[in-house]
C-alpha cells in the first residue's frame, strides 16, 4: 500500500491556513474588462516607445537599484533617494515590509474589507492578523489605534483609497491616526490609487508627513494610474532605516529592465497622465449617476471603481459575463451583495450600463 504524503502537513501553520490570492479574470479577446481597476486608455505612448526600446536588451541584466528612475521619482517626490524601496509590484512592497517587521508572536492590524493581500503578507511571514470592523465601508481608525495598543502588533495597513469600497481619508485623519499609533508601530498607507483621488478636495497623500514620522511607510504602484499593469511595477517611501531594512531582504533585480524604462517615461509624460485622470473623474461621476437612475447604491469612491449594491451579485454578475462584460465579484472581502466595477472607457462604460438596464 503506497504511502500517504501530505505537502500541507510540512508547511508552516501560518502558510496552510491561507487560500490563494484570487485575481480578476484575465482578458479575453472581445471581452470588456472592468473586473481588475486599469488604466482603460493603456500605458502612455512615450511609455511603451521606452519599453520597445528596453526590450532590445533583454540579454542584460536590468539596473539592480533602479537607479535612473530612483533618481527621477526621488525628484518629483522631493524625497532622498535612500527613501525608495522598489518592488515587482506593490504586492511585493507589502510582501517586503512584513518580512521585515512581521513574524511568529507579531501581529498585523487592517480593516474589515481591506486589500486580499494583507492577509497573504502577513501570515505568509508567519505573523497574526487582526482585523478590525469596518465603518460605513471604510476605516474605523480610532479603533485600528486602539487595536495597536496590543504590544504585538507591529505593522499596522491602511488604504487610502481603500479597495475594493472605494473610501478615503482626509490628511487630517491620518495624521491624528499617526498621533495615536506608537512609533514602535510601522504604519503603511497603501496609495495604490493615489492619482485619481487627487480631484478630491477632501483627499490628501501623506507624503508630507514622512518627515515628521519616521514609523511612516508609503506605497504606490505603477499598475493602475500609469498603465503597466503587466509589468509589475510598485515602490515604497519611507525613512531610510526602512528601507535600508527592506533592501536587505529584497531579491536582487526584482524589477525588470522593460518596467523600469517604461515608468520612467510615463512619469514625465503629465499631458497624457492629466487626460486619464480628467477622463477617470468624469466618467465616475457619469456612471455613479446612471446607477442612481437604475436605483443601485454606489459607494463613494476616490479611485478608479465603483462599489455597486447589485442585491443578487451573483446572479448580476453572470449576466454580465454573458454579455462578455467581466466585473469583481466581492464576496472574499466580505460584500457579497456587491460588485467592483472599473471605471472603463466612454465606450466601455455605455455598453456596461445598456446591459444593466436590460437586466434590471
Amino acid at each position: 500500500m503506497a504511502k500517504t504524503w501530505n505537502a500541507e502537513s510540512l508547511a508552516m501553520p501560518s502558510v496552510a491556513r491561507l487560500s490563494p490570492y484570487q485575481p480578476g479574470r484575465l482578458s479575453e479577446s472581445g471581452m470588456i474588462m472592468l473586473a481588475s481597476n486599469e488604466n482603460p486608455r493603456g500605458p502612455s505612448p512615450a511609455a511603451l516607445e521606452a519599453a520597445k526600446q528596453a526590450a532590445t536588451t533583454l540579454h542584460r541584466y536590468p539596473d539592480g537599484s533602479a537607479s535612473h528612475l530612483r533618481a527621477l521619482l526621488a525628484g518629483q517626490l522631493e524625497v532622498a533617494e535612500d527613501q525608495l524601496t522598489f518592488g515587482n509590484g506593490s504586492n511585493d512592497i507589502l510582501d517586503l515590509i512584513a518580512r521585515v517587521f512581521l513574524g511568529p508572536g507579531r501581529t498585523a492590524v487592517f480593516s474589515e474589507h481591506a486589500f486580499a493581500v494583507y492577509p497573504i503578507a502577513t501570515q505568509s511571514a508567519g505573523g497574526t492578523a487582526k482585523v478590525v470592523a469596518a465603518k460605513d465601508y471604510g476605516h474605523d481608525l480610532p479603533a485600528m489605534a486602539a487595536a495597536t495598543e496590543d504590544r504585538a502588533v507591529n505593522v499596522v495597513f491602511v488604504a487610502n483609497p481603500n479597495n475594493p469600497t472605494g473610501h478615503w481619508l482626509s490628511q487630517e485623519a491620518i495624521e491624528n491616526f499617526l498621533d495615536a499609533v506608537p512609533s514602535r508601530v510601522i504604519v503603511v498607507i497603501d496609495e495604490a490609487y493615489f492619482e485619481y483621488a487627487e480631484s478630491q478636495a477632501d483627499y490628501a497623500s501623506a507624503m508630507p508627513l514622512l518627515a515628521r514620522y519616521p514609523n511612516l511607510v508609503i506605497t504606490r504602484s505603477f499598475s493602475k494610474f500609469h498603465g503597466l499593469a503587466a509589468l509589475r511595477l510598485g515602490y515604497a517611501v519611507s525613512h531610510p532605516e526602512v528601507a535600508n531594512l527592506m533592501n536587505r531582504v529584497r531579491h536582487p533585480f526584482n524589477v525588470n529592465a522593460i518596467a523600469q524604462a517604461a515608468a520612467v517615461a510615463s512619469l514625465q509624460d503629465d499631458a497624457y497622465l492629466k487626460a486619464c485622470v480628467a477622463e477617470n473623474a468624469d466618467q465616475r461621476e457619469r456612471l455613479a449617476t446612471r446607477f442612481a437612475a437604475l436605483g443601485s447604491v454606489t459607494m463613494p469612491s476616490a479611485a478608479n471603481f465603483l462599489c455597486v449594491h447589485m442585491g443578487d451579485a451573483t446572479a448580476a454578475n453572470e449576466w454580465l459575463l454573458s454579455h462578455r462584460i467581466a466585473v469583481r465579484p466581492i464576496a472574499n472581502y466580505g460584500l457579497p451583495e456587491w460588485l467592483r466595477i472599473t471605471i472603463g472607457t466612454p465606450e466601455e462604460n455605455e455598453a456596461l450600463l445598456v446591459a444593466l438596464e436590460r437586466w434590471q
